[in-house]
């Protein structure tokens, strides 16, 4: 995805649910938080995103430019209507949050070290990669990192296994090669 696509699902997403802010949770977030985002991190074809005011209607967006909806056969691109719920980041994430403006829209991201939690409590082989690219490339610090992972609910979300995970991250980064 490119930046003039991810700023393309926003528009239409408020067509449709008849919204001006929209809160962007997924990887590619980073295309409204990096200007020079590297080509690694730009390899999904969704944008992630609910209503900041009515999150409810994420339904309605992943119904009508969701996955093999029109749009994303016209595109090659889509929304996925997600909820606060779906991205398990500290609770003061939206302190550090960051505002971005697609015309008389404003999409609201996570910072990077936040949005990179939420990658390690999914813990897919896709968010390690994710992961991986960041701390290679030096986007994020690994001790912000481990402090971000300590601010979760410990009760929800076992801290020990996230930072083992985090760890093995740190690990592969630095044995990346240099593209």
């Amino acid at each position: 995805m490119r930046r003039s696509e991810a700023e393309h699902v926003p528009r239409a997403a408020a067509a449709i649910a008849q919204e001006q802010s929209f809160v962007v949770i997924g990887s590619q977030a980073v295309l409204f938080l990096l200007p020079y985002a590297p080509e690694a991190l730009l390899v999904s074809r969704e944008l992630d995103l609910y209503p900041a005011l009515h999150p409810e209607k994420a339904d309605l967006i992943d119904g009508a430019i969701g996955a093999l909806s029109s749009f994303d056969d016209t595109f090659g691109y889509h929304a996925d209507g997600v909820g606060p719920e779906t991205a398990v980041m500290p609770a003061d994430w939206m302190a550090r949050s960051s505002l971005h403006y697609v015309g008389e829209l404003t999409v609201i991201c996570p910072e990077l070290h936040d949005l990179a939690v939420s990658k390690c409590v999914a813990g897919r082989d896709k968010d390690a990669e994710f992961v991986e690219i960041l701390l290679h490339e030096k986007l994020i610090d690994p001790d912000v990192m481990r402090l971000r992972l300590h601010a979760l609910d410990a009760t929800r979300h076992p801290v020990e296994p996230l930072l083992g995970w985090l760890q093995r991250r740190i690990v592969n980064a630095s044995s990346r090669a240099t593209p």
